[in-house]
């Protein structure tokens, strides 16, 4: 059934939507098509290789010592003790933890890479480490928050909210910003992780559900004459909707709450087509693709592992996903609460033994399936949490076994990862000898997120939304600085 063309816009009332701030997800894509945004909302005019991003979220905050931070001193040390900083001018000691994992270098980079995650460890020659990223807040629901959206308080527009203000959408038929939980549980501070914030409601993420259908009532029925009556009336009643809202509109001025819950109607009449066949893994992928993300492996026995196939279905989703014009996809790993996240207070290699193998072959897949199909060249790449984990060693409780040892939360010195499209591979940054601060080419958070929007194309000083009587950057009011050492 084809579907009626709605009447286009004249120039009064394009107007009048983007200074209300209103802009719908197809109206985005065609006016970024355009150019509109280029003066509008920071868009580049120097030509860029990054069109979208995958942002896989380690959720609880990864130990960076016993994965891509390889500190000799911090062996050699081991079983010392030294002083640090527990918490905001909270200062005491504790004994110095070395690694168990074993390192080894890797590639025309040399960069380490432990027996922890063997298959990503071949794709070091795509990575660009950033090993001396630091943070404000040693808590997880601000420190998510944070790095979401450039704030450790809510109400502000995430990350991807940002890009997808700024860029639009390349595909009307499908969310433009989509984002995925592990199904132990969601992120701490949950949607005001991807929410839109003070802008309009069309630009926040659409959150698929973790277990089962990621979307539920998508297939119509269509098994006879009458449903197909049903169908097009519910598409009539679409258009006497939307109608009646531009009316409204023309009325009483514009309300980017109702164009943004018109603009969702339609989305999820259209998704009703693209959605089933976009999430569709089972019958619309090879057997050798699925085996690739780790669909294929068993379920391990830890009560609390639940294996990589879960998080390469996401991974493979988010392919399909970017693959169709989706801008921005964000997958977390990780999810309820102590070992079911990567926050190891309960024995650091209990955690790496249920987390590491969940996503390594996902990992390496998604890399791997990116290059052979050219998408690469045009997808960013994100790999981190909310911060790191410190060099001692912590004993959560007291009835825990000395020889089940944890590590506390670090914000200080921490490492993540980009690889694809303007991505310089290599390492960049230190922390110090032990791994506990971040030492040489220090970056804050908000250099990461000015260094992604310059790889997507966008200027951190021009991509501004007025609320409040301020220009608000996803940057906030400290200048960043870009991270030269990982653009091409």
């Amino acid at each position: 059934m084809s579907r009626p063309q709605r009447e286009s816009w004249n120039r009064r009332e394009l107007l009048r939507g983007l200074a209300g701030g209103a802009v719908g997800m197809g109206l985005a894509s065609q006016l970024a098509s355009a150019g509109y945004f280029s003066g509008l909302s920071g868009a580049s005019a120097l030509p860029v290789k990054a069109k979208r991003v995958i942002f896989l979220f380690m959720f609880g905050g990864p130990s960076q010592m016993d994965l891509f931070d390889y500190k000799p001193e911090l062996q050699r040390r081991s079983g010392q003790t030294v002083d640090y900083e527990k918490r905001r001018h909270d200062k005491t000691s504790a004994v110095i933890l070395g690694s168990e994992r074993s390192f080894k270098q890797y590639g025309e980079t040399g960069q380490w890479c432990s027996d922890a995650l063997p298959r990503l460890s071949q794709h070091m020659d795509k990575l660009a480490v950033i090993k001396s990223l630091y943070t404000d807040s040693f808590a997880h629901g601000s420190a998510v928050l944070q790095m979401n959206s450039g704030q450790f308080v809510q109400g502000h527009p995430s990350m991807g909210a940002w890009i997808h203000y700024a860029l639009g959408t390349e595909n009307a038929d499908l969310p433009g910003f989509v984002v995925m939980h592990d199904p132990r549980g969601g992120p701490i501070s949950g949607p005001a992780n991807w929410t839109s914030g003070y802008m309009p409601a069309t630009h926040q993420g659409t959150l698929l559900r973790a277990a089962g259908q990621p979307l539920l009532d998508m297939t119509p029925a269509l098994d006879s004459a009458q449903a197909q009556l049903r169908l097009a009336g519910r598409w009539r009643q679409l258009e006497a909707l939307r109608s009646l809202n531009e009316r409204h509109t023309k009325l009483r001025g514009g309300s980017d709450e109702l164009e943004a819950r018109t603009t969702s109607h339609e989305l999820a009449w259209n998704m009703q087509a693209a959605a089933p066949e976009a999430l569709d893994v089972m019958t619309q992928e090879s057997e050798r693709t699925r085996e690739m993300y780790g669909l294929n492996d068993p379920k391990p026995d830890h009560p609390l592992a639940v294996g990589p196939a879960v998080f390469g279905r996401q991974c493979l989703i988010a392919r399909r996903l970017i693959e169709r014009g989706v801008r921005f996809v964000q997958i977390y790993h990780g999810g309820g609460h102590q070992q079911q996240t990567w926050d190891a207070h309960h024995g650091v290699e209990e955690n790496l033994a249920i987390h590491c193998p969940e996503i390594d072959r996902p990992i390496s897949g998604l890399l791997t399936d990116l290059e052979e199909r050219g998408l690469l060249d045009e997808t960013l790449v994100i790999w981190g949490g909310e911060f790191g984990r410190q060099p001692v060693g912590q004993q959560a409780s007291p009835a825990q076994v000395a020889s089940v040892i944890g590590r506390d939360h670090n914000p200080k010195g921490f490492t993540m990862w980009l690889a694809g499209a303007g991505v310089r591979p290599g390492s960049v940054g230190e922390t110090d000898e032990l791994g506990m601060e971040a030492a040489v080419d220090r970056h804050h958070v908000r250099d990461l997120h000015a260094t992604i929007l310059h790889l997507m194309g966008l200027d951190h000083h021009e991509l501004t939304f007025p609320f409040g009587g301020l220009d608000r950057k996803l940057t906030g009011v400290v200048e960043p600085e870009l991270i030269r050492g990982v653009i091409a």
